[in-house]
């Protein structure tokens, strides 16, 4: 008399799918995206052996001729001419070493051949990910863990505000709101106005912002609202009304007004990440003369053989953001 046991009845279950299946062969990888190549400039004078990034930051004075505060006239007869002072400091700031480690057998390695795509190309890949998400975390927000901040939080960064409330004219009637979705376009347009305002006066009138980053929410919003222009509804989207109206705009100047996911919750009393609480926008000058970031090209180990297992190390120095000039940046929050 026969009997079948477990095994024997999960090996007849695992012939039929092998058999009536059929497999897509395509690895379907995490979904994840970086945008940290966009918003920022490198400094690439930096190589595996500095252990420190530092830049200099000049400070200048003068007095004037007849009137200290004045105009620096001299006459013919005079005998003490004013000069002028020049104070350079020092900013330092460490750069951190950054690894992974590669590592498979090469029983693995000869399996995963044999199904078309090696584990080791697999590897580098997944590295690859982990590194740039790695980088893009601390482009924007810094790390906690070392104590530094990012382009989206930083401590040199003053020139912080709420955006200002909806007012009276409100097509949600909740006037006290200061979030987008309560204002009208041209309120909206207002508060733009007022943040690349700000950090255009916080750099003494001489350098424009020309990037605008928001919450993906609030870049959606812009571009799902239609307005109506010159009384004809559905004249074109809000974005690009404010694309075409901004003071920077006017000034000459190519605003790129981007979404970025780092910045929901990022506003003063909210929860990072969390973007149903308080958010950010960041209006800033993306030139290395300004703001940059200490980067290192990835190097790697020579491959290693330790019995059946091949190793590969990966490596390279990550810096803190330079704010060259932290008072071209501005942010708001609350929108």
């Amino acid at each position: 008399m026969h009997t079948f046991d477990q095994y024997t009845i999960d090996s007849t279950g695992n012939f039929l799918i092998g058999q009536l299946e059929k497999l897509d062969p395509k690895l379907n990888k995490p979904l994840m995206t970086f945008t940290w190549s966009r918003d920022i400039d490198l400094r690439e004078d930096i190589t595996i052996a500095n252990d420190t990034a530092s830049f200099l930051l000049a400070g200048y004075a003068e007095t004037g001729g007849m009137s200290p505060n004045g105009i620096s006239w001299i006459s013919q007869g005079t005998d003490a001419i004013s000069g002028v002072a020049v104070d350079v400091g020092k900013t330092p700031q460490p750069l951190h070493l950054w690894g992974k480690e590669l590592k498979w057998t090469v029983v693995d390695l000869a399996k995963s051949q044999a199904l078309g795509e090696g584990i080791d190309v697999t590897y580098y890949d997944v590295m690859q990910k982990a590194y740039n998400q790695n980088v893009d975390q601390v482009v924007y927000t810094g790390d906690t863990l070392k104590g530094f901040t990012g382009l989206t939080n930083s401590s040199y960064v003053s020139n912080i505000a709420n955006v200002t409330t909806a007012g009276s004219q409100s097509p949600t009637g909740n006037a006290s709101s200061t979030k987008w979705q309560d204002k009208l376009p041209v309120q909206i347009l207002a508060d733009i106005n007022e943040i690349l305002n700000s950090a255009w006066q916080a750099s003494a009138w001489s350098v424009f912002p020309n990037r605008l980053l928001l919450p993906p929410a609030a870049m959606s919003y812009l571009t799902a609202t239609i307005i109506s222009v010159n009384g004809v509804a559905g004249g074109m989207s809000l974005l690009r009304f404010i694309r075409e109206n901004n003071i920077a705009n006017e000034q000459g100047e190519d605003l790129q007004i981007l979404p970025l996911k780092w910045l929901n919750g990022r506003g003063t009393g909210g929860t990072a990440g969390d973007p149903s609480t308080v958010n950010r926008m960041v209006a800033y000058h993306k030139s290395p003369d300004y703001v940059r970031y200490p980067l290192t090209d990835l190097q790697r180990t020579p491959l290693e053989y330790r019995s059946i297992y091949q190793a590969v190390t990966y490596y390279g120095r990550l810096g803190q953001m330079e704010f060259i000039y932290p008072e071209t940046f501005a942010y708001r929050d609350g929108i």
